[in-house]
């Protein structure tokens, strides 16, 4: 149950789709989380106004992303954040022209008491789950 916020340089575009697309079906090859429960929020930022190292991006002539993504806490290891990174980015460079090797991919780790779609936590979730696993115990 991940949220994600990318940010693209430069106007809205069929890109947005794609890179939706491409984002959605990473998070859920490479971090197991169920597609159905991916939301992305897509957010355009004019070149002439995302700077790297003092210089738009116009200037530059280049393109960048921002992408930040809340899992829940202890739910992927160090490896598989890893992969995610160097896919997104990799995805990303297929999808941006000249994208500036500034470009950032934030994965957070939400504490499961913290955080939680629907009016309920995944802490929540996950004790539901345990005490459902119990009572369907034959030894209980």
């Amino acid at each position: 149950m991940p949220h994600i916020q990318l940010q693209l340089s430069g106007d809205a575009s069929a890109r947005s789709a794609q890179a939706v697309a491409r984002i959605s079906a990473l998070t859920a090859e490479l971090l197991g989380k169920d597609p159905a429960l991916i939301s992305v929020a897509v957010q355009h930022i004019a070149a002439s106004d995302w700077f790297v190292a003092g210089q738009s991006l116009q200037a530059l002539q280049q393109s960048a992303f921002y992408l930040s993504i809340s899992v829940t806490d202890e739910t992927n290891t160090k490896a598989e954040k890893a992969a995610y990174l160097q896919a997104i980015y990799t995805a990303m460079a297929a999808l941006c022209e000249r994208l500036h090797a500034v470009s950032y991919v934030h994965i957070i780790d939400a504490r499961a008491a913290a955080y939680g779609y629907g009016g309920r936590s995944q802490e929540f979730r996950y004790q539901l789950a345990v005490q459902a696993r119990e009572n369907a115990s034959p030894d209980s």
